[in-house]
């Protein structure tokens, strides 16, 4: 039997990566981050224990690559779904619309990740996040930002800050008001991407 080509090795630990990073998010979702061990993990994927080791210098930064990968494609899906569109407005709208949707479908997770994030080891500056970067820098772009590399950045915190009031324990923000904001601050009207209904909530405060 011959030797298998480069390409064909370099798929081989591009699955076996996709493979661990999504047991690693099923696992988180369904058990919780303590209770979901590396093992756990390696076993969920098929892989041997000391592949988990060999990609990733632990379960916390396994982790973060885990839901950014997942962040990254649920913006892209949403982004691409029909009907397609170039039109910034509206793709800013699906970006929003897709990432308050992980707060509100996968709580559990999307809580552990951000908490992840304020731990000593920080914001890990992984492949899957690079590419949820590079969508995003691309969305405002489109938008029209005249300086993407400002930006970019802010509407990250804006987003994280958004997923945080959320989650907040004991006094979460409702996810409709959040949109609202945020719309506002991009002067986005509430029809664009995915309303939760068909007028936006009232303001808190009177302007």
């Amino acid at each position: 039997m011959s030797p298998r080509s480069a390409s064909v090795n370099e798929e081989l630990r591009r699955r076996s990566r996709e493979r661990l990073l999504q047991a690693t998010v099923e696992l988180v979702a369904e058990r919780g981050y303590e209770a979901t061990t590396l093992g756990d993990i390696a076993d969920r994927a098929g892989a041997a224990r000391g592949l988990v080791s060999y990609y990733f210098p632990g379960k916390r930064q396994l982790l973060q690559s885990a839901v950014h990968r997942l962040m990254h494609l649920t913006l892209e899906a949403a982004l691409e779904r029909e009907p397609r569109t170039d039109d910034g407005r509206e793709r800013l709208a699906r970006a929003i619309d897709a990432i308050l949707g992980l707060a509100r479908d996968q709580p559990l997770l999307m809580r552990t990740h951000m908490a992840g994030i304020l731990q000593a080891e920080g914001f890990v500056q992984c492949p899957e996040q690079q590419r949820l970067a590079a969508l995003l820098r691309d969305t405002v772009t489109r938008y029209g930002s005249a300086d993407p590399d400002a930006d970019y950045p802010l509407l990250r915190a804006l987003l994280m800050g958004a997923v945080v009031a959320v989650l907040l324990p004991g006094a979460p923000m409702p996810a409709a008001r959040l949109r609202a904001e945020l719309f506002q601050r991009y002067a986005l009207d509430w029809t664009l991407g995915t309303p939760p209904s068909a007028t936006p909530p009232e303001a808190t405060f009177p302007s």
